[in-house]
């Protein structure tokens, strides 16, 4: 193979690894190839040219390495208790040495009276230092010198260790590597002006691995941090700049009756100042003659939907039908209702498709669409059926996208020659550093503010020591004419215990508000579809005061008179669904309050969860939170698109870096965004040699 290819070299091809090796490198660790090992980073390093004395040990130290003498060694025990011991005697003192695997191996390697350096984790049994499987060679006064000042410690597993490939033996193959492969191998891919203060990519990776000195090491990892960053974010600058020049659009060239008549003579209230500005942001988008991709951001409350109307008429001034989908039947039903009394003295024909419409209405729905006698259908994932055809789609609202698959969505572009404009809305805040990275290929807009008239909720933590206090405030706004929701944790591994919890707490409920004084509704995920509309019906309309439910009522329900939420076992829920579940009170006039009832014995991070629920009812300030407590990887709704697949760089610990990147990559691409110009040609050949190993999904 030609040097060129060296990276791409199966595993099995590095000295020392051979088939059965690699079978276990590939399996334990998705070490495929040359490339994967050079990017199996260290964890950590040590400084190994450092030599501590036994008499220096200390209950809270981690690891030391020393010099001594071996004296006496033991076999103890039979079978599995069987261990191999010896003691390690320096001028300061004395420590066990004990292996319990691989004995018959260190039994031949290892001599008595012979001086060892000794290098492991220290533990104490009965009072005493000991290390357990410990790193022993014969120590020699050249050892030292040839030590590197940083030795790397890989991360490696049971089964490898089990065939001699512990972190040392991997850090030797890593050696291997770096013997066979050169700096042709990892050529630079940024461009010069980005090099200025920048260590280059060959030197980076071999200070990452093997460092002359710390100061070496982190100019390394930040080096590959900015790279991984910028390269991202080039990818999406390139994505969006391509959708931009090459994915024709619809042209919506007027703003017509439609709108105007609604927006001077029905619109119910005055749009806030995000609203309007959103609103703009879309116009320009439809009005250019390319395809419009935005993702809408809006928190709890902040009327996503009033903006999804007004893109719907722009819509249909143009002669364009649009549909609108949203993730449940309940969430579906409630945005044709509210469409449908804000329409009701509109010319505008709107239908409801989900799997309970009646064959009948599903007829007449199906006709109209294709002949154009409806402009607007709301449904859910029946709208993307085959049997559901358009005359005229221009528009494709997605309500929740998180909860649609990125097959589902391609489906609804179909049903259009010229795929039709996308808005897509999510009431859950996505941090900016999450959005700059997983919808960075999407142009985005955020609502920051709450229609007029809205007050803020407030929340409290209370014990369930306080459960009868609770109660008596709830029973006290139920007299003022209010309605409440008691909300139960669904536990996804149980779905039994959580429907015993359910009833156990509607019980409960029960006691404290016994009819027929007070009247109760229940929903749960057991429920039929019907029984669970007809009990949310209720509760809708004033039928029953409470609503007793799993986290079913998260989304979908809309009761401005509702005014309490208490949140049992609030320790269950993280923070994100916590603040799902307090938008559905808030949504009328009077003041609302969430109460979060938790075990005394929650963990100090619930506790941390909640304590931030008391403090800020604003959604950004609580996704950035549930980012840092949580990670990335585990946000919901975050894209299936390979954007937070990197290997060191971090979202939240390395925002400036992010930033930085995200600049870089912007003004490069304004610039050039062929990358035609010579500098960008190594960026270029980078992107093409990585397209077949990056499977980069657009939103379609």
């Amino acid at each position: 193979m030609s040097t060129a290819s060296l990276l791409s070299n199966p595993i099995e091809y590095l000295k020392g690894v051979g088939p059965l090796r690699a079978d276990l490198l590939k399996k334990e660790l998705s070490l495929f190839t040359f490339n994967d090992l050079l990017h199996h980073f260290p964890h950590r390093h040590i400084d190994k040219t450092k030599v501590g004395t036994i008499a220096s040990i200390t209950p809270d130290m981690d690891f030391i390495q020393i010099k001594g003498v071996l004296q006496g060694i033991d076999i103890i025990g039979v079978k599995r208790s069987k261990r191999l011991v010896t003691q390690l005697k320096d001028e300061t003192g004395t420590i066990e040495l004990a292996w319990f695997q691989g004995i018959t191996w260190v039994q031949k390697n290892i001599v008595e009276g012979q001086a060892y350096l000794v290098f492991g984790r220290v533990s104490f049994f009965n009072g005493k230092a000991q290390m357990v499987h410990p790193e022993i060679e014969p120590y020699v006064a050249t050892t030292m010198a040839q030590k590197s000042l940083l030795e790397p410690v890989y991360s490696s597993t049971e089964k490898l260790k089990a065939r001699g490939l512990n972190a040392k033996q991997i850090g030797k193959l890593t050696q291997t590597l770096f013997q066979q492969i050169s700096d042709r191998d990892i050529p630079e891919n940024l461009p010069k002006h980005l090099l200025e203060n920048r260590m280059g990519r060959w030197e980076a990776y071999r200070q990452i691995h093997f460092p002359s000195s710390q100061a070496n090491y982190k100019k390394a990892v930040d080096r590959l941090i900015f790279e991984e960053l910028f390269i991202a974010q080039v990818r999406l600058n390139l994505i969006k700049i391509d959708r931009h020049k090459n994915s024709k659009g619809l042209l919506f060239e007027k703003v017509g009756n439609y709108f105007n008549t609604f927006y001077s003579k029905h619109l119910p209230f005055e749009l806030t100042g995000a609203q309007k500005r959103v609103i703009k942001e879309i116009r320009q988008d439809v009005g250019k003659g390319y395809q419009m991709n935005r993702l809408l951001q809006g928190d709890v409350g902040s009327g996503k939907t009033m903006i999804a109307l007004l893109a719907m008429l722009i819509a249909a001034d143009n002669g364009f039908q649009s549909c609108l989908m949203a993730p449940t039947e309940i969430l579906a039903t409630q945005h044709y209702e509210s469409l449908s009394a804000l329409l009701k003295e509109m010319p505008i024909e709107i239908a409801l498709l989900t799997g309970s419409t009646k064959i009948g209405e599903r007829r007449r729905i199906l006709k109209g669409l294709l002949e154009d006698d409806i402009h607007f259908v709301v449904g859910t994932h029946a709208i993307i059926e085959d049997v559901v055809q358009f005359k005229n789609l221009g528009l494709a609202v997605i309500d929740e996208q998180h909860r649609f698959g990125v097959a589902q969505r391609a489906r609804l572009w179909k049903k259009s020659t010229i795929a039709p404009h996308v808005l897509v809305m999510t009431a859950t805040p996505i941090p900016r550093t999450l959005a700059m990275t997983a919808f960075g290929d999407l142009d985005y807009s955020v609502m920051d503010e709450l229609p007029p008239g809205r007050q803020p909720i407030k929340t409290v933590h209370r014990y369930e020591t306080s459960r009868a206090s609770v109660m008596d405030f709830v029973k006290t706004e139920i007299v003022k004419g209010r309605q409440a929701y008691y909300v139960y944790p669904l536990i996804e591994e149980s779905e039994k215990l959580s429907f015993e919890d359910l009833m156990q707490g509607y019980e409960q409920v029960k006691s404290f508000f016994p009819e027929p004084t007070y009247k109760i509704s229940m929903v749960h995920g057991r429920q039929s579809s019907v029984e669970k509309e007809t009990n949310m019906h209720r509760f809708k309309t004033g039928d029953t005061q409470i609503l007793v439910g799993t986290t079913v009522i998260e989304v979908g329900v809309n009761v401005p008179n509702a005014s309490v939420m208490v949140i049992e076992s609030a320790e269950k829920f993280g923070l994100s669904q916590l603040h799902q579940l307090r938008g559905r009170v808030g949504r009328g006039k009077e003041q609302s309050y969430c109460i979060l009832l938790s075990s005394v014995k929650a963990g100090r991070e619930a506790k941390a969860r909640l304590k931030i629920m008391c403090t800020t009812n604003d959604g950004f300030v609580i996704a950035e939170k549930d980012l840092e407590i949580r990670g990335p990887g585990d946000i919901d709704g975050t894209r299936q698109s390979g954007a937070l697949n990197f290997k060191l760089a971090n979202i939240i610990n390395d925002k400036i870096a992010l930033e930085e990147a995200r600049q870089a990559a912007f003004e490069l691409c304004e610039k050039d965004p062929t990358l035609q110009s010579p500098e960008n040609a190594v960026i270029r050949s980078f992107l093409i040699s990585q397209k077949s190993k990056i499977g980069w999904g657009k939103i379609a």
